[in-house]
């Protein structure tokens, strides 16, 4: 890039509590991500389809990546159910660079896709991925999304993603975090028609020096619509993470109902975890409510497991999955999981020896 353009800074209430004043743009090299994909060959579209879901570029990253992007464009045609997964795998192999990839899928009516996106990098590649997601939904239309992040330590991620529910239609935007020096996804659902319905799920771990950062919205611009949203992390070492939510219901969004859930674990002294839910509602008759917590480890449960001969290590590490289990639970049954949770166990062993 020719030119480093001005990044926001963290007097800017949406960037509160960010790392993003460590960043130094200009230090990485547009690159590309080599990218594998399993599945899609009978959805995708030539012509890029960005801008179905996106409102113009809301930030300066939106920006770069509307003007640098690697797309890919997927369209699910009228009434189809697309068998299995589809399967989109970034791998970020090279030290030194900035790639944008951009996923867009557009979901025609009544028509049905699950699709699950990996960031994949090793702890030896210091780089930066600014990747956004679009998804319309249109009438009747059931997508169910699942963004992966499984990069290094030293890895930036700064994402964004932003979903548009016609009527009916049911999009699941699920996020599973474990990976990343500072790794940042804001998420948005925007229910434009009556009967739309949006699900948000998260879970994400940061352990060591990680930073997990989230900033979602739910947006009800149409009446008889629904949102539901869970997300569940937990931070060791002197980790940290944040999470800020917003439920906002238009005037003529009456008869809604939007639910915000956001629970955390801190491990250890040195873990930290902010979490801010937010409700706007500019009408009568809507059903919202928005719930919070950040804590350690229930002693009880933990007694309770010890008393019956398990070790404090292998009890922390059950509470720590029976936390993640109603997580994990929703997310498609057709993903598997078997990977992740062997990726959380081992996180939650290194923990275990750094203390």
């Amino acid at each position: 890039m020719n030119t480093t353009p001005a990044l926001p800074s963290t007097e800017e209430e949406i960037w509160r509590y960010s790392r993003i004043a460590e960043l130094d743009l200009g230090s990485f090299a547009l690159g590309k991500a080599r990218t594998e994909t399993v599945g899609l060959d009978a959805v995708r579209v030539k012509d890029s389809l960005a801008g179905i879901a996106m409102n113009g570029t809301p930030d300066v990253f939106a920006e770069l990546n509307a003007s640098n992007a690697e797309t890919i464009s997927l369209r699910i045609p009228k009434g189809v159910a697309v068998d299995g997964v589809i399967e989109i795998i970034h791998h970020i192999e090279d030290d030194g660079i900035v790639t944008y990839p951009r996923l867009v899928i557009d979901a025609e009516p009544e028509s049905q896709v699950t699709v699950v996106e990996r960031f994949i990098s090793n702890d030896n590649v210091k780089s930066l991925v600014v990747p956004v997601l679009e998804i319309r939904s249109a009438a009747s239309a059931n997508v169910n999304y699942v963004g992966i992040n499984q990069l290094g330590l030293r890895t930036w991620m700064i994402a964004h993603q932003q979903t548009v529910g016609h009527r009916d239609s049911n999009t699941r935007l699920n996020t599973v975090a474990l990976g990343g020096d500072y790794a940042r996804v804001r998420a948005e659902v925007r229910l434009v028609e009556s009967g739309a319905n949006a699900q948000q799920l998260a879970l994400y771990f940061a352990s060591g020096t990680q930073m997990h950062d989230f900033r979602t919205l739910q947006r009800h611009e149409a009446p008889r619509t629904y949102s539901d949203l869970l997300f569940k992390g937990a931070v060791g070492g002197s980790a940290r993470s944040v999470y800020t939510g917003l439920i906002r219901i238009e005037k003529n969004a009456g008869k809604s109902e939007a639910f915000q859930t956001n629970r955390n674990l801190t491990l250890g002294a040195g873990a930290w975890a902010e979490s801010v839910p937010n409700l706007e509602i500019e009408t009568n008759e809507v059903k919202c409510s928005h719930a919070s917590t950040v804590g350690s480890i229930d002693q009880e449960q933990r007694f309770y497991l010890e008393s019956r001969g398990i070790s404090p290590e292998v009890a922390e590490r059950l509470v720590v999955f029976g936390f993640f289990k109603d997580v994990l639970d929703r997310l498609p049954s057709n993903v598997d999981t078997t990977a992740l949770e062997a990726e959380i166990a081992e996180k939650l062993r290194r923990e275990e020896a750094a203390q």
